[in-house]
């Protein structure tokens, strides 16, 4: 009825032979998801590298005068391109660059022309009253308001 020492041990090594089969396939798989990971990233930075000289503006500082203090840039938000369309945007955005360049008034005066653009482009902001704040230097309240509002409010922004 009962199982011999070597049934028992037979069993053990089999077992054991299993874990380490399991494990040399995990050490496996691991290493060459490694090696994928790292041609993503050398990928990934070939692009990057790609996107920079794409969008080179180094002619444009010749023509802008040297900023006595520099200011700080907001990092402009990306959007998601397929190749092709980048490509026809680069185009684009690289002929309407050299008609800028090519511009009478820019070349006269740069910095007024960019800003003449930016007033004729830019809606005009609109001046909202500052609310009152109380000595703590939180907003007043006047009250509470119900939940319910009679009419809907929109939002601005």
């Amino acid at each position: 009825m009962g199982k011999s020492r070597e049934d028992a041990s037979s069993k053990a090594d089999r077992k054991l032979e299993k874990k380490v089969q399991f494990y040399s396939k995990v050490r496996d798989t691991v290493s060459v998801l490694n090696a994928q990971k790292s041609i993503t990233k050398k990928k990934k930075l070939r692009s990057r590298q790609k996107k920079l000289k794409a969008y080179d503006l180094s002619t444009l500082t010749d023509f802008l005068p040297e900023l006595k203090s520099p200011q700080q840039s907001k990092p402009v938000a990306e959007f998601k391109l397929n190749s092709k369309s980048r490509q026809k945007l680069v185009l684009k955005e690289g002929k309407q660059l050299s008609v800028v360049l090519n511009h009478p008034a820019f070349q006269a005066d740069p910095l007024g022309s960019i800003h003449q653009h930016l007033l004729s482009t830019q809606p005009v902001a609109e001046e909202k009253p500052k609310k009152k704040m109380n000595k703590n230097g939180g907003k007043k309240v006047k009250g509470k308001k119900s939940k319910s509002l009679t009419t809907p409010q929109s939002m601005d922004f």
